[in-house]
């Protein structure tokens, strides 16, 4: 029998109101574990486990603290090709890709667990005589965390450490789609060592946990990945009850490509940027910007690269690219190969649903020429393997082009000049940019973040991830 899986709630599994079936999107006929689906009544229980330990956790020693986070990354990394097999299994990225997901996610825990340890406050004179200053972070308190289903045990790795790392709470909603390495984490840190209550997982829709999630007035803070529209409303909800609020909603990122890079190089980050992962990733580059000089050698290079990806079963050895995570998301990148041609654009490449020999939700990868920035293909994530190309006369007006969207994730340019690469890095208009590096691949050190209408509030990750898991305290004393 498939097994049953059920939400972590103050240190207990407790069945939900059903059990939904996790399917393989390499093969459909495959089904990883059937996952509880919470009530709204469990959710609130999740909230008042949480708030009762936080009175605990949030002054616990930091020894105890970083002991634990630091048990929870050496599992995951001991066990990284069993849950990157998960992962494929699941979300149907390469097994490769997935144990390095994997791995990321346990090296997470680990940075965090040193962060524990590094929290620093400043001591400072009043301007007063006689009187000392300090200024301290303490926690925030409950955390909703609601995660996407691209990336199932990176992204909630980059929000639970941290709020744990510096004495919140949690509640964990991940993707409905993709519950499998979600709760696989939830088991690890259950056994970590932190108390009851501290962490809980609550599986299910959004419409029936994720609105009262949002709402609870015993959750005091929202760390949400996911689409724009969600994002928006969460910020509304948020700002009606002053929860403080942090959002990550996608990307419509470019790849620069001027005439004086490097041919070779150029076209192997963009297929990764563009097609990797299946193109289900919000830094990848769906808008390849291409001056006119190296135009026609950039297309038929891609193209030849292109008819050399293996797209196949996410577990099968030698595959590049895996299979679409659902049936969904393959029926609306194939609808935005169409929306492009009927808005006058050539598709040169790919744009079809492959058969293999399990069912699956197979794409071959479109690469779309004779685009406009006006088009919706060059305007709306469609996340999915679908690039398409911008052809513009230099730099200037690739850097435009560049900046021509409504977000501002990641971006990206190939050049052998050092000139335009130090000025792009400076006048794009994203949180993060690459020069001759794919727009997909950040360290788990760093800050991830973008600007527009990608990201809202403090970056995630690093050392940066205290800004929105903390709040400052001044404090005065008389002499």
């Amino acid at each position: 029998m498939t097994q049953e899986h059920n939400n972590l709630i103050n240190g207990e599994w407790v069945a939900g109101t059903a059990y939904t079936p996790n399917i393989n999107p390499s093969n459909t006929a495959d089904v990883q574990g059937h996952y509880t689906q919470a009530s709204a009544a469990q959710l609130d229980d999740a909230v008042q486990a949480a708030r009762a330990a936080f009175a605990g956790w949030s002054v616990s020693g930091i020894q105890a603290r970083a002991d634990a986070l630091d048990k929870i990354g050496t599992e995951i990394l001991a066990r990284r090709e069993e849950l990157g097999t998960l992962l494929a299994r699941e979300e149907g990225k390469t097994q490769p890709e997935g144990i390095g997901e994997a791995a990321r996610a346990g090296n997470i825990f680990k940075f965090f667990a040193g962060e524990c340890l590094r929290l620093a406050g400043e001591t400072l004179p009043s301007v007063r005589p006689g009187i000392g200053v300090e200024i301290t972070r303490e926690p925030l308190g409950v955390i909703g965390i609601i995660t996407p289903w691209n990336f199932p045990i990176a992204i909630p790795a980059w929000k639970i450490a941290p709020a744990l790392a510096y004495g919140n709470c949690v509640v964990f909603k991940p993707a409905d789609l993709v519950p499998g390495c979600a709760w696989a984490l939830a088991e690890i840190i259950s056994r970590s060592g932190i108390p009851a209550g501290v962490f809980n997982l609550v599986m299910g829709r959004g419409s029936v946990i994720g609105d009262p999630l949002v709402t609870h007035p015993g959750i005091d803070a929202i760390s949400f990945t996911g689409s724009q529209a969600v994002g928006n409303r969460i910020a509304l909800q948020c700002a009606t009850s002053l929860k403080k609020f942090q959002l990550e909603m996608g990307g419509k990122n470019p790849q620069v490509i001027l005439d004086d890079a490097n041919l070779a190089q150029a076209v192997e980050l963009s297929v990764q940027s563009a097609f990797f992962s299946t193109g289900q990733r919000c830094t990848a580059s769906s808008r390849l910007i291409v001056t006119e000089g190296i135009y026609p050698q950039f297309v038929e290079g891609m193209k030849a690269r292109m008819a050399t990806l293996k797209i196949g079963d996410a577990l099968e050895a030698g595959i590049d690219i895996g299979p679409v995570a659902s049936l969904a998301q393959l029926e609306q990148d194939l609808g935005y190969v169409g929306i492009a041609q009927g808005e006058g654009a050539t598709l040169v490449a790919g744009g079809e649903r492959l058969q293999r020999a399990s069912e699956g939700f197979y794409m071959q990868p479109a690469l779309i020429t004779d685009t406009t920035g006006a088009m919706r293909i060059n305007r709306e994530e469609v996340f999915g393997p679908v690039a398409s190309i911008l052809r513009v006369k230099d730099y200037d007006a690739a850097l435009a082009e560049a900046n021509n969207t409504p977000f501002g994730l990641s971006a990206g340019i190939a050049t052998s000049s050092l000139k335009y690469a130090t000025h792009f890095k400076r006048h794009s208009q994203a949180g993060m940019v690459m020069v001759n590096l794919p727009t997909a691949g950040v360290d788990y050190h760093v800050p991830f973040g973008g600007r527009k209408g990608s990201s809202y509030g403090p970056r995630e990750q690093g050392r940066y991830a205290q800004e929105f898991f903390t709040v400052v305290k001044t404090s005065y004393t008389g002499m």
